[in-house]
């Protein structure tokens, strides 16, 4: 048997050639996108309970032995197969909002002096407001509108200083429960209110910090391309949720350079497509 199977290798490396080649790479990248886009999501759990039951079924249905259990499979796996674009239909959604995202990144140039000056002072207001455990949800907004999000709330167009943060946040004032949403340079709104994450990434903790808060957080960064800042009331820790995953304890002192690092990836993908876009335009020229 092992032997046959070696023969059966070199017969497929013998007729092979680039293009054979090629046309694997292209499997490759495209099995790796998708596994990449289902990352950190149920949708991969199921991607591989399904890939399983597939492999598994397979297997026994080209056992002779098992004529009725073959005829079974046969007849019923075309149906299965068209059940699975309704199993992972929120996921094949958030799929296809990442894909239409980047498409857009043209739309304005993110990082400027103007943005740094914005971080430093919620960074400022993070520290004071930890330290007090006021608690505190902080939304960036980057390419997607959140125009329906900032209804919800009241609106401000404020500047962004860390007096106007703290006072915000500051408990039992009206707009204390609730999202602040910095939308340009202004903060757009307070007191939003936010999709719940339904994911489940956020039932594999225990920590009793991860309250509405953080669920709130983590389904604006499912829904979009926000940055969501979440300041737990109880421990005064700081998470930031963004690309539908969330990390649950990012240092103070780490805070500037992570939100920074967010925003000068955005201008570089725009600057990278900026070029591109231009080089072709010449050579269509």
């Amino acid at each position: 048997m092992i032997r046959n199977l070696w023969n059966y290798l070199l017969f497929i490396f013998e007729r092979a050639n680039w293009l054979s080649v090629v046309d694997i790479l292209l499997v490759a990248v495209v099995v790796f996108f998708v596994l990449y886009l289902l990352k950190d999501t149920k949708a991969l759990v199921l991607l591989r309970g399904v890939l399983f039951l597939i492999v598994v079924i397979s297997l026994l249905s080209s056992l002779r032995v098992l004529p009725a259990f073959s005829w079974l499979i046969t007849n019923t796996l075309p149906t299965l197969l068209l059940a699975i674009p309704v199993i992972f239909a929120p996921e094949i959604r958030r799929v296809l909002e990442r894909l239409g995202r980047t498409g857009s990144v043209f739309a304005q140039d993110y990082f400027s002096t103007e943005m740094d000056r914005i971080i430093q002072n919620v960074v400022q207001a993070s520290r004071r407001i930890a330290e007090r455990k006021y608690g505190g949800l902080i939304i960036f907004s980057r390419l997607d509108s959140l125009q329906a999000y900032i209804e919800t709330g009241v609106r401000l167009q404020a500047t962004v200083n860390p007096e106007t943060l703290i006072q915000i946040f500051f408990p039992k004032t009206p707009l204390h429960d609730g999202a602040i949403i910095i939308s340009g340079e202004k903060i757009a709104a307070a007191a939003c209110v936010l999709p719940l994450s339904s994911s489940g990434v956020l039932e594999e903790s225990p920590e009793r910090s991860m309250g509405l808060r953080h669920r709130a957080a983590l389904g604006i960064a499912e829904e979009s391309d926000a940055i969501a800042m979440v300041i737990s009331e109880e421990t005064g820790i700081v998470s930031l949720a963004y690309d539908g995953k969330i990390d649950k304890y990012v240092p103070l002192d780490e805070l500037q350079g992570k939100l920074i690092s967010f925003f000068q990836i955005e201008q570089s993908q725009k600057t990278l497509l900026s070029r591109l876009r231009t080089l072709f335009q010449g050579i269509s020229e």
